[in-house]
C-alpha cells in the first residue's frame, strides 16, 4: 500500500487545475451538454424545416387554442435556457474562486488576478447578453429583428474564440491538443455565422451550424474526461505521443457520431411526420421582413397608381387588336 503513494503523486501538467469552474469537471461538462441539447434542439428544427419545406427564420406553428396560457407558446425558450444556464455558470464561476474574484491585488505593483476566471466570465456574460437579446427580439420588439439576433450571436463567437486562442497560452501536450480541436470547431462555427448574416435562411448553413454546435458540445464533455477523470483512473500523459495522437482520434470520432446524430434525427423526424401525423400541413412560410411598418399613405398611393395604369391597359388592348 506504500508503494501507491509515490504514483499518486505523479501528475501530469494537464491534469493539474485551478480552482475556476471551467477549470474542473463539471465546469466542462455542463456547458458541454448545454450545447449537445441546443444542437439537438437546432437539429430537430431543421429536419422539420426540410420536411415541410418551412422557413427556418419564420416558421409555421399548427393552430395553438387561445386563451390563458395562449402567450406561453410565444415565449423564445431557447432564449430563456441561455440566460438561466449564463447565469448559473456565472454565478458558479464567482463561488469557486476562494477569497472573491478581484481583479486585481493590493501589492505594489499590483497585477492583474485569476486571467482564465475572467475569461470565463465574460464568455457567460456573453451567453446571457445573447439570451436576452433573443427575448427582446422575438417577445418585446413589435418586429423581430434577426439581424440583431444574428450580430450578438456572432459577436459572442469571436470573443470566444480570441479568449480560447490565448487560453492556450501555457498549455502543453493533452491539454494543448484538446484545445487546438475546440478552437477550430469554434472558428469553422464563427464563418458559418458570418455568412448567415448575408443568407440568413439557406437550409445549408443551419445544417452545418447545428453540425459545429453539437461537436463544440461533445468534445467539451470529452474534454472533461479527458482531463479531469480518465476512463482508466490514470491521467493522460503529455510525453506520450499516443496519448496526444488519440485524442485527435476521438475527434475525428465524435464528427462520425455527430453527423450519425443529425442523419438520424432527420431519418426519425421524417417517419414521425409521415406515419404518425399525416392530417400535420404546413403550408410554406411567409417570408416576414426583417423591419416591417404599417402600410401608409404612401403605399396606397402607388397602388392606386399601379392599379390605374393596369385599368388603362387593359382598355388600350382591344383597341389595338386587329
Amino acid at each position: 500500500m506504500l508503494k501507491v503513494w509515490p504514483c499518486l503523486n505523479f501528475v501530469s501538467p494537464s491534469f493539474r487545475r485551478t480552482s475556476s469552474s471551467m477549470g474542473n469537471f463539471i465546469g466542462h461538462v455542463f456547458p458541454g451538454l448545454f450545447l449537445v441539447l441546443y444542437g439537438l434542439h437546432q437539429a430537430i428544427v431543421v429536419s422539420k424545416a426540410v420536411i415541410f419545406n418551412d422557413s427556418l427564420l419564420y416558421p409555421s406553428y399548427p393552430p395553438r387554442n387561445k386563451g390563458r396560457w395562449a402567450m406561453l407558446w410565444k415565449i423564445s425558450y431557447v432564449g430563456l435556457l441561455k440566460m438561466m444556464a449564463g447565469s448559473f455558470l456565472i454565478v458558479y464561476e464567482i463561488n469557486c474562486v476562494k477569497g472573491g474574484l478581484i481583479l486585481m491585488n493590493r501589492d505594489m505593483p499590483p497585477r492583474f488576478m485569476y486571467p482564465k476566471e475572467w475569461q470565463h466570465l465574460t464568455i457567460f456574460i456573453l451567453l446571457t447578453l445573447n439570451g436576452c437579446v433573443d427575448i427582446l427580439s422575438k417577445n418585446l420588439l413589435p418586429q423581430r429583428c434577426v439581424v440583431l439576433e444574428l450580430g450578438v450571436r456572432i459577436l459572442t463567437f469571436y470573443v470566444l474564440l480570441l479568449l480560447l486562442v490565448s487560453h492556450t497560452q501555457g498549455t502543453v501536450g493533452v491539454e494543448l491538443q484538446v484545445h487546438s480541436l475546440l478552437i477550430l470547431v469554434v472558428f469553422l462555427l464563427m464563418l458559418v455565422l458570418t455568412a448567415e448574416l448575408w443568407a440568413p435562411g439557406m437550409f445549408h448553413l443551419w445544417l452545418i451550424e447545428t453540425f459545429l454546435f453539437l461537436m463544440m458540445g461533445s468534445w467539451l464533455v470529452q474534454a472533461g474526461f479527458i482531463l479531469f477523470k480518465p476512463v482508466s483512473s490514470y491521467p493522460w500523459q503529455d510525453d506520450d505521443m499516443s496519448d496526444i495522437m488519440f485524442v485527435t482520434t476521438f475527434f475525428c470520432w465524435h464528427v462520425v457520431i455527430n453527423a450519425l446524430w443529425l442523419l438520424g434525427i432527420y431519418g426519425f423526424s421524417s417517419f414521425w411526420y409521415r406515419c404518425y401525423h399525416p392530417s400535420l400541413k404546413l403550408t410554406g412560410f411567409k417570408e416576414a421582413p426583417y423591419h416591417a411598418s404599417p402600410p401608409g399613405p404612401l403605399y396606397k398611393l402607388l397602388q392606386e397608381v399601379e392599379q390605374s395604369e393596369k385599368d388603362d391597359q387593359a382598355l388600350l388592348l382591344p383597341t389595338s387588336s386587329p
